[in-house]
């Protein structure tokens, strides 16, 4: 499998990848992915969660605990609730929800596929996604995985981020050129 150099450098991207190769030993990456989905919605839905797990006074054994009774109140699998564990002990759950997001390029890219974000000025119907989604498709050569979002300073027009790639045709970003060009 190959990976972005980014991705193995970081710490997020290290554990992501361990349990990436548990999982994947253990044939249960799709439950793996799915108990990390779960626990970031409650990292996203809970405050209290997300300031437990970045508080450096409480201690490994406590955040265990407490990652221990989320995972079995979430029925997550074995190697998740393990992996958690691992994660109190060594003093990283602050890092779960960038070792979650790690997980996820990770896992994508195994099944040939790629994120890819798209901004509008206005939001999309589900045929312009699917249109878009399908050029994209072909441009890249693999499934894509389509998100959108809606940031009405762009004006009109889109921004799509494939990875690193950005394709930028937003009315903003023309304006903007046009100005430095009658500037210079």
């Amino acid at each position: 499998m190959e990976l972005s150099a980014g991705i193995q450098a970081s710490l997020a991207g290290r554990y992501a990848s361990a349990l990436f190769d548990l999982a994947s030993e253990a044939g249960t990456v799709t439950a793996v992915e799915a108990d990390l989905a779960t626990f970031n919605s409650a990292l996203a839905e809970s405050a209290d969660l997300r300031s437990l797990i970045r508080n450096p006074e409480i201690g490994s054994s406590q955040i265990g605990k407490v990652l221990a009774a989320l995972a079995a109140n979430f029925g997550l699998s074995d190697v998740t609730t393990k992996f958690l564990g691992v994660l109190a002990q060594n003093r990283r759950a602050a890092e779960l929800p960038a070792i979650i997001r790690a997980f996820h390029t990770i896992a994508a890219a195994q099944r040939g596929e790629v994120a890819a974000e798209v901004v509008s000025a206005h939001p999309l119907t589900d045929e312009q996604l699917s249109g878009l989604e399908q050029k994209l498709r072909a441009r890249e050569g693999r499934t894509v995985k389509l998100k959108s979002r809606v940031d009405p300073d762009l004006l009109g027009g889109l921004v799509v981020t494939i990875g690193s790639k950005r394709i930028d045709s937003s009315i903003r970003t023309r304006l903007n050129s046009l100005a430095l060009a009658m500037k210079g």
